[in-house]
């Protein structure tokens, strides 16, 4: 729960000018106005980090991004065929930043670092995948299925997100708890001496 609770708090303060963008989309707000508040909390984001003198994280940089070409894009062209195109765009842009090795060590305890490393960058690249099968199917809604757009970019984005969150944080914790039981058997003497004769 403990390592749930540390990755989680970075991950959605990471990405809130998308959730917010998300979430007023689905709550009916319009277009417009889900962008101009999405772009205004994610510029408060990076401005938090920077007044702290915290190195602002990829992903807030690309969260800030993202709903920064959907005003542009939303306020002076006025069509939201643009708009819906862009998520497949951001989703490609951001599966090749975490293709890049040890992006995803923010996200852990430093301490658990050294434990399961190898298994956040192997989950590093499942992130990329999801993000390249996001923006392909983005690309589908948008193309053949524009009514349904607003409530799949609303729903499917995070859903899929936080799904993926919930597995990889399982999956880390139950291999993280293998290798420290296994660690502990093998500096353990008398396990040890047994294992001699």
């Amino acid at each position: 729960m403990r390592t749930l609770l540390y990755a989680l708090g970075p991950m959605l303060f990471d990405s809130l000018g998308v959730i917010v963008f998300a979430v007023l989309l689905v709550a009916g707000a319009g277009i417009v106005a889900a962008t101009i508040t999405g772009t205004a909390v994610a510029i408060a984001v990076v401005g938090y980090e920077l007044a702290r003198g915290k190195k602002v994280a990829a992903l807030q940089w690309i969260s800030l991004a993202s709903v920064l070409l959907t005003a542009a894009a939303t306020l002076f062209t006025g069509d939201p065929r643009f708009v819906m195109a862009k998520p497949t765009i951001v989703y490609l842009i951001v599966g090749s930043v975490m293709l890049r090795k040890g992006w995803l060590n923010r996200y852990v305890m430093p301490e658990q670092q050294a434990l399961v490393g190898d298994v956040m960058d192997r989950f590093g690249m499942i992130w990329a995948a999801l993000m390249f099968a996001s923006a392909a199917l983005n690309l589908v809604v948008a193309i053949f299925f524009t009514a349904w757009w607003p409530l799949f970019v609303g729903i499917f984005p995070l859903a899929s997100k936080f799904g993926l969150f919930a597995v990889h944080i399982a999956v880390v914790h139950f291999i993280g708890q293998a290798r420290l039981r296994r660690r502990a058997d093998f500096s353990s003497p008398a396990k040890a001496g047994a294992q001699r004769t």
